[in-house]
């Protein structure tokens, strides 16, 4: 089954920046092949069920052994059924319609 998540992943117990333990999940997400883009907070991802949680496992386990002794994850996640759509797809619908503006 087709997913999209928007995923954050937050260290806890690693000091004020982030942007390492960022990084490190972008390379565990080009790693595992999947469709991502980053923004301000977060990363929305596209792909198979299992591809995608299984890269969100391993951006868990990549955190921890950067030495974050605790992770939290903020997530949403949508499927659907009744046609085929990427991220580009719904980033272009709202454009279209911001330009006939």
């Amino acid at each position: 089954m087709k997913v999209m998540i928007d995923l954050c992943v937050i260290p806890l117990g690693v000091g004020v920046s982030v942007s390492e333990y960022v990084a490190a999940c972008q390379r565990v997400l080009n790693d595992a092949g999947l469709e991502h883009q980053m923004h301000a907070y977060g990363t929305n991802i596209e792909g198979e069920w299992d591809e995608v949680f299984a890269a969100v496992k391993r951006c868990h386990e990549v955190v921890h052994e950067m030495g974050a002794p605790r992770v939290s994850t903020s997530m949403r996640v949508g499927t659907r059924t009744d046609r085929s759509q990427t991220m580009n797809d719904k980033i272009e619908s709202v454009e279209l319609k911001l330009s006939s503006d």
